[in-house]
């Protein structure tokens, strides 16, 4: 399944949302399979989940079904009862393999208001211009220190057509970049973090960062949304009866 987190639904944590996501499949009626033993827990796997602060048009997950259901309705009922701005976009049935495999990068939009775009054009020139830009954040393992530059495989300024989000009257740099999963993960705020390192670049207000599409990177540097490799139209549990089917 692919859903989005918009608006202030953008500052719900992970846990939150699997909290309400797990409400909303009760409420919807959907027959989510269950793990077994002492402590059953609903079958749902999440791929690669946004950073809390950070919003989404391409958030994905998998959840186990205990019969048939058709994917469409089942969408439906699951936007249905979940808060605005938590959108369910897109449900398929799953044809096999992992779905974390499919996901190679993301491309997120950031803007930065209060940034005049030809500072931030100087800024992407210097950090694109480096073979290597370290940054420094604390993680799970404790304080790492990484390479942003290897992690970006493309970093442009876009013309801005309208204003954007939130930003009226003040300049607003507006950046698209395209970074590959790597470990430590590789997060906006990092590579905004790489462009103070190589630039001094530092926005007067907070930046806005917004996950565009993720999926499998092409050789031209597109990105393959993950869902595609399963279209084909059929109904849950249609493909393989004696397998507890499975919707993305």
């Amino acid at each position: 399944m692919r859903y989005a987190k918009r608006g202030p639904l953008r500052f719900t944590s992970h846990r939150d949302f699997a909290r309400a996501f797990e409400r909303g499949l009760r409420r919807a009626g959907v027959p989510v399979a269950f793990s077994q033993g002492f402590t059953p827990h609903p079958k749902i796997s999440y791929a690669s989940a946004a950073p809390t602060g950070v919003a989404s048009e391409a958030e994905y997950l998998e959840i186990g079904l205990q019969r048939s259901v058709d994917p469409a309705e089942l969408r439906t009922a699951l936007d249905a009862v979940l808060s605005p701005g938590l959108d369910v976009l897109d449900a398929v049935v799953a044809a096999g393999g992992s779905l974390a495999d499919r996901i190679e990068a993301s491309r997120w939009r950031i803007e930065l208001p209060g940034v005049e775009p030809d500072v931030a054009r100087a800024a992407v020139s210097n950090f694109l211009a480096a073979s290597e830009v370290l940054v420094e954040r604390m993680t799970k393992q404790g304080r790492r220190v990484f390479d942003t530059r290897a992690a970006v495989t493309a970093i442009d300024m876009i013309e801005r057509t309208e204003a954007p989000s939130g930003v009226a009257g003040v300049p607003c740099a507006i950046l698209e970049v395209v970074v590959r999963q790597v470990t430590p993960s590789v997060r906006p705020d990092d590579v905004l973090s790489g462009l103070r390192v190589v630039a001094d670049l530092e926005p007067p207000v907070p930046p806005r960062a917004t996950r565009l599409a993720q999926g499998t990177l092409t050789a031209q540097g597109e990105i393959v949304d993950p869902l595609e490799a399963d279209r084909d139209g059929m109904a849950i549990g249609e493909r393989q009866p004696e397998v507890r089917p499975a919707v993305r």
